[in-house]
């Protein structure tokens, strides 16, 4: 079978697809036919070395795939061969054209749902529930702002928010993610180029502020983001790019809180709570994991690049 390769880190020119032997199936273990494979910002930093606990070489990189179980080990009782799964992780890697995977790593994934979508699903999906539920304990009726509504999480965030009643302003730098957001859920949506966007955010809420912010930026944000924080409001970094200076003092009349957001952080308990969460809002239609480009496995690199230079709107996604 073919896969991507990772034999040294670096630019993403460093991923070769390659001939690779066929999986075997473990105890516990699921061998899934891979229909498509979602990227995330955080492959290019693995790869690029920039994690402190960066996979031993070589490895194959991705977690996130839509496809068929091909086959079960002993002991698998969740899944059987023919049913359709999107994964949380593998063992093996999912940039390729199959993947190894623990029972707890594969999930049911609805008809109406397509491969492509289910390929998007496991990163944002679970960073946005976690972010506000598991981290901000955010409860209906508070208002978030999403910095960054158009991008995978920021799309996720969208609906996750609106499905649980919450009031939800979005942020994005272009027209067409300004659309999206909106057609996400999104209740107001405002131009984060715009120096003083969260003076509009303040006005909207009547100078009150808002209650969470999801951070996709923090780097360039946080310190405009205390800002714009209600009573006991809460910044959640779900992405930074840098360091950021910030006036702590912004905190304290507030009460507020900056939390981080590290979905490789949850409990097993946690994780089995967003993904059961997740799978009634894939089964009722609220969540709608949104495809902006679809590539070949064999155009990785230019993913790779491009997730990391060109503005987001919805998801990439690789098809083997």
């Amino acid at each position: 079978m073919q896969a991507i390769r990772v034999h040294e880190f670096g630019e993403p020119e460093v991923m070769k697809l390659e001939e690779v032997p066929e999986l075997q199936v473990g105890p516990g273990q699921v061998l899934v036919k891979i229909q498509a494979i979602g990227v995330n910002p955080v492959e290019t930093y693995i790869r690029s070395g920039a994690y402190a606990a960066a996979l031993p070489l070589p490895y194959t990189p991705g977690t996130d795939a839509g496809g068929v179980v091909e086959a079960i080990g002993p002991g698998v009782k969740a899944v059987a061969p023919g049913d359709r799964v999107y994964t949380s992780y593998t063992v093996s890697g999912a940039y390729a054209e199959k993947a190894l995977c623990l029972e707890s790593q594969v999930h049911s994934l609805p008809p109406q749902v397509t491969f492509a979508q289910g390929a998007g699903l496991n990163v944002p999906y679970s960073a946005a529930y976690r972010a506000l539920f598991q981290r901000a304990m955010a409860v209906p009726g508070e208002v978030v702002l999403v910095n960054g509504a158009s991008g995978g999480v920021g799309v996720a965030a969208v609906q996750v928010a609106r499905a649980a009643g919450l009031t939800v302003i979005g942020t994005a730098g272009t027209e067409e993610g300004r659309r999206l957001a909106v057609a996400q859920g999104a209740h107001h949506v405002l131009d984060h180029r715009l120096e003083g966007h969260l003076q509009e955010a303040m006005r909207l809420t009547e100078n009150r502020g808002v209650d969470i912010i999801l951070e996709m930026l923090a780097n360039v944000n946080l310190g405009r983001d205390l800002e714009a924080l209600a009573p006991g409001g809460r910044v959640v970094v779900i992405g930074s790019r840098g360091t950021v200076t910030i006036d702590p003092r912004l905190t304290i009349g507030r009460e507020a809180s900056v939390l981080g957001m590290y979905i490789w952080g949850a409990t097993e308990k946690e994780t089995r709570s967003l993904h059961a969460a997740l799978g009634a809002g894939l089964a009722n239609s609220t969540l709608r994991p949104v495809v902006g480009r679809e590539l070949p496995l064999s155009e990785a690199v230019k993913a790779h690049h491009d997730i990391m230079e060109k503005r987001a709107y919805g998801k990439i996604v690789l098809i083997p």
